[in-house]
């Protein structure tokens, strides 16, 4: 019995490790595992099909960010319900099985961000990466990129939400609760009352400031760990406490979401962020003091 007990333990740890991918890759790791049948290349960003159809790394799949992250009148970048996320997801042929990796073009590594939330949101987490860098790391690597459309079958994979997103009420409770922090990914500037346009301008009362532009250096890649490291631990130096993340609308959060998970740590993104907690005048706000 104890030699059986021993296998089961040994069979979940290699099945575990094996589910995991890294975070964040690079296009050396996504060149080296382009022949493995699982792998499936989501080419994302404020792109339209045409610029797809121009060029993207073999086998890439065209994400269009408004299938997963939607406007309608009362906000932006609405989550889509478990049903619409799974037909989303078939259709683009992720399965169970599936290794996904994010790619972006150019500058829209805050779309792109949301776009790996989401997946995390909807039951991906340890399935999905982010390639640093998008698309243009890929060619400055030396690595070819094509116009073929790819081709691939419809996929199994059902989706389930994860409580990645959370709502005001959530993020009210994690104020009041030392196993948490709330963090505005937002500029410094905004953080401390610049105005907005917003109703009212500020931060969330108690929230610290973790600037979504200091994770991103000037070739459209997140910095290197060291540095994306420090800033975190600066402001949140426990790895145990969960991370509340929110931003103007729940998008460059998602940069946050993306460089604490690769360190390690427990994030969430409050979806409605300023443009919903801004306007209800029964949550706390405040502006940093100037001397």
């Amino acid at each position: 019995m104890k030699n059986i007990g021993l296998t089961i333990l040994l069979f979940l740890f290699v099945f575990i490790t094996k589910a995991q991918q890294p975070v964040i890759v690079s296009a050396q790791w996504l060149n080296e595992n382009m022949k493995d049948p699982d792998l499936v290349i989501l080419y994302t960003g404020f792109v339209i099909k045409a610029d797809y159809d121009k060029e993207h790394i073999e086998g890439s799949r065209f994400l269009w960010p408004d299938w997963l992250a939607f406007d309608k009148p009362e906000g932006s970048m609405y989550a889509p319900d478990a049903k619409t996320a799974t037909k989303v997801l078939q259709e683009l042929g992720i399965n169970k099985n599936s290794k996904i990796v994010i790619c972006h073009r150019g500058s829209d590594v805050t779309i792109a961000a949301r776009m790996f939330m989401t997946l995390e949101h909807f039951g991906l987490k340890g399935m999905v990466s982010f390639l640093n860098g998008g698309i243009e790391a890929w060619k400055r690597a030396g690595y070819t990129v094509t116009n073929r459309p790819a081709a691939f079958k419809k996929g199994n994979y059902v989706a389930t939400t994860t409580g990645t997103l959370v709502d005001k009420d959530y993020v009210l409770n994690a104020l009041n609760t030392k196993s948490s922090e709330v963090v505005d990914a937002r500029a410094k500037r905004w953080y401390d009352g610049d105005p907005t346009g917003n109703p009212r301008d500020g931060h969330i009362s108690g929230a610290k400031n973790i600037p979504f532009p200091d994770m991103v250096d000037s070739t459209n890649s997140i910095k290197p760990v060291s540095i994306v490291e420090k800033n975190f631990t600066t402001v949140v130096p426990d790895k145990s406490k969960e991370v509340v993340v929110y931003c103007f609308i729940g998008q460059t959060a998602c940069v946050d979401y993306l460089a604490g998970r690769s360190l390690g740590y427990k994030m969430k993104v409050y979806d409605g962020s300023m443009q919903e907690w801004s306007r209800d005048e029964k949550l706390p706000m405040e502006k940093t003091k100037k001397e």
